[in-house]
């Protein structure tokens, strides 16, 4: 191999965002890894100061067009807690169900079209469409299913209009929720089918001692309510977050890093951790199709977070089940808000992992304050920590394979770090 190596993909497609990864080794020591994300920064957190309350839920849903409920979700419950409101009875179930949706396209999107051809050897979605076109269509139909389940709940499938802090602006009607029960029935079998299919691929042997972070409620398989727990140990309220976690500005970077307190180090965060720590509260289809696999849970291989994100898919498409089944329309299906200072924040799980909000509301009932912490921040530091280990690995190889080697394992965190399709440089400069 020459002395000096460079990696560079131009055009990365799979994962969101624009940036470059810098490697630095000498011999073969990996020195520096530097994850940077030169995308501009987008001020969510200053533009929302002096909006009223009720329009949070809409302008933060605009951060993600594949995320927004969990965008609204954390919102929501930050506010309802900063301003003391109850929501009305069915409420709650009615959020979960459309969390669930969420997860359905999320997940169904990332395993087949952005996933999947990594473990297959191929380029894209398109490489596997002409090599298997049914994989690839029973992925489209899996997301779709969560789509349509969106529109009927939120008003539309991309950025829901019908959601707003203390509730929902309209309750759907049983009926049109009833009609998605055949698509939502046959989404449990191909997310069962998707299991099987995932856990046979080849997953590299690389199993870091990762600090694994997510939600726990004492009930059920944590959505939009939990404490924040980890596998070292770590159980508090939401309330306490900023206690155990800080973001912290990386030089090369306009996205900022999540670290552990006190000591500093990185954290996981995602459907891997959640899976591992939630095992037990998984609804029995999804748990009994994960128990019988040849996966030792807990897992520390993120290779295999492919595996629990269709045990996810499994849970999502069997809960939205049990609640189109046992729904019952909300009536008020909101809570009226009252004018009036208060501070409140709250987390839920989103598809890639944990997701705060802390807003600060003045006494002219304005946000004062806002604070936003998504899932590819907390990641950012675990991802260059992942490639410091991996790398090794993969520099025997030539160019080409050692840049689709580091390209795969990034896309084992899905990173939304953007709306865009651009991500890695990747240069290496041997000493």
């Amino acid at each position: 191999m020459p002395a000096n190596r460079t990696f560079e993909v131009k055009a990365l497609s799979r994962v969101e965002g624009e940036g470059a990864l810098y490697v630095r080794l000498q011999g073969d020591k990996v020195e520096h890894v530097e994850l940077n994300i030169y995308e501009p920064p987008r001020f969510y957190e200053a533009f929302l100061r002096g909006r009223e309350v009720r329009e949070v839920p809409d302008l933060t849903a605009r951060i993600c067009g594949i995320c927004p409920v969990a965008y609204q979700m954390s919102a929501c419950h930050a506010l309802e807690k900063a301003l003391g409101v109850t929501v009305p009875a069915g409420v709650r179930d009615l959020r979960r169900l459309l969390y669930c949706a969420e997860w359905i396209e999320s997940h169904g999107l990332h395993i087949y079209l952005l996933h999947a051809p990594d473990f297959l050897g191929l380029e894209s979605a398109i490489s596997l469409a002409a090599k298997d076109r049914g994989l690839v269509e029973k992925g489209l139909r899996l997301k779709k299913i969560g789509n349509d389940l969106l529109d009927v709940l939120g008003g539309r499938a991309i950025h829901p209009i019908n959601v707003t802090v203390g509730g929902f602006y309209k309750a759907p009607r049983k009926d049109d929720l009833v009609a998605l029960l055949p698509d939502l029935e046959w989404g449990l079998e191909a997310s069962v089918e998707t299991l099987r299919l995932v856990s046979t691929f080849d997953f590299p042997d690389f199993a870091p001692d990762y600090e694994m972070v997510c939600l726990k409620h004492p009930d059920e398989y944590a959505l939009n309510e939990g404490d924040v727990v980890s596998s070292r140990g770590l159980r508090v309220p939401v309330a306490d977050y900023e206690k155990h976690f800080e973001e912290r500005h990386v030089k090369q970077s306009n996205a900022l890093h999540s670290v552990r307190l006190p000591a500093g180090g990185p954290y996981l965060v995602g459907p891997l951790a959640r899976v591992n720590l939630g095992f037990d509260q998984l609804t029995p289809r999804a748990r009994h199709e994960a128990e019988g696999l040849k996966v030792d849970w807990p897992c520390r291989n993120n290779f295999q977070s492919i595996i629990a994100r269709a045990i996810e898919l499994i849970f999502a498409y069997e809960e939205a089940i049990r609640l189109v089944k046992a729904y019952e329309e909300p009536r008020p299906p909101r809570a009226p808000l009252p004018v009036q200072a208060g501070s409140g924040c709250h987390a839920t799980e989103a598809p890639r992992g944990l997701l705060y909000h802390s807003y600060t509301v003045g006494d002219d009932g304005l946000i004062a304050q806002a604070r936003i912490v998504p899932p590819t921040s907390q990641n950012l530091g675990q991802i260059e920590e992942d490639l410091r280990g991996y790398l090794p690995r993969v520099l025997h190889h030539d160019d080409l394979t050692a840049t689709r080697r580091c390209e795969h394992l990034i896309r084992n965190y899905d990173p939304c770090i953007s709306c865009a399709t651009h991500f890695l440089r990747l240069t290496i400069d041997r000493q």
